[in-house]
């Protein structure tokens, strides 16, 4: 029992909720409303980016086994709970999983997206994260492929609204750029430029609202998720310590959802955005069960 927490640690079951917000958000923005005839192809997505993003972290603590040892000895690998090489095999499982479930739903775009989506958390995971800038946007390309893995279900929407993909990239590498002070602490700056990342996001949602006719829906969940991400990343601008960034870059990953929510909201599928937020609580119970960041 004990090892299986472990690997059930080593892929961060609450950040993968949030995955699975990038794909109903997409399916939204791909006019999907809960209907039976597209529900397989959606349940298949699903499992891609379980497989995809559960692979990509699983990998994440593989390639920082060593480093792990020194500043976080109580994970799983550098533990000695889960080896190097079992960790290994379990995220080249997860992918090769998620590649598979995006493949049966298409070859092209759902399975070509699948594929860059797992080299670009690879990429991040052994080079990209260790560069100020190519990393945060490494990591945020990563979720904005995963929008559009959402939207995918219906092919013909990724020309027309292909380009909301660059605002989860933004919002990921605010997040990222934040989340590289956990350890040894920040800068204020950094946290500035974040927050106003963060308003680009906010504003962007509600603009395609606006232009959807559906603002008032969009607004609710728009001001929610503001509410969730900047008290605690004011916190980290007044006191940019470790334990503090740590709490900024969490409240911003389980805020994912809520801005998921958002962009099902702007397209008008309101009964989807209420199940996306549903999802919250769960990712919030498993993050006080297992590690988020």
């Amino acid at each position: 029992m004990k090892r299986l927490i472990g690997f059930l640690r080593l892929t961060r079951p609450a950040n993968i909720v949030t995955a699975i917000s990038d794909i109903l958000a997409g399916a939204a923005v791909a006019g999907y409303v809960g209907g039976i005839h597209e529900l397989p192809a959606v349940v298949l997505l699903i499992v891609a980016t379980i497989g995809l993003y559960g692979g990509g972290v699983v990998f994440n603590d593989v390639f920082d086994a060593a480093l792990d040892r020194i500043e976080r000895p109580e994970r799983p690998i550098p533990s000695g709970l889960i080896s190097e090489k079992e960790g290994a095999l379990l995220g080249a499982f997860l992918l090769i999983a998620g590649i598979a479930a995006a493949f049966v739903v298409s070859i092209y775009p759902a399975g070509i997206i699948a594929v860059a989506v797992a080299i670009g958390a690879l990429v991040y995971d052994k080079w990209g994260k260790h560069h100020a800038v190519i990393g945060p946007l490494n990591m945020g390309t990563c979720r904005g492929l995963n929008l559009l893995l959402g939207m995918s279900l219906m092919p013909d929407v990724l020309y027309q609204y292909g380009y909301l993909a660059i605002v989860p990239i933004i919002y990921i590498a605010a997040i990222t750029m934040i989340s590289r002070g956990e350890v040894h602490g920040g800068k204020s700056n950094i946290m500035l430029f974040a927050a106003f990342l963060y308003f680009v996001v906010n504003a962007s949602i509600l603009f395609v609202s606006y232009k959807n006719g559906h603002f008032t829906y969009a607004i609710i969940f728009v001001l929610i998720h503001a509410i969730l991400i900047y008290p605690p990343l004011l916190r980290a601008v007044r006191e940019p310590v470790g334990k503090n960034i740590g709490k900024a870059v969490k409240a911003g990953v389980i805020a994912l959802i809520v801005m998921n929510a958002g962009w099902a909201a702007a397209f008008g599928a309101l009964y989807l955005a209420l199940a996306i937020v549903l999802l919250s609580p769960v990712s919030i119970l498993l993050a006080r069960l297992f590690a988020v960041t």
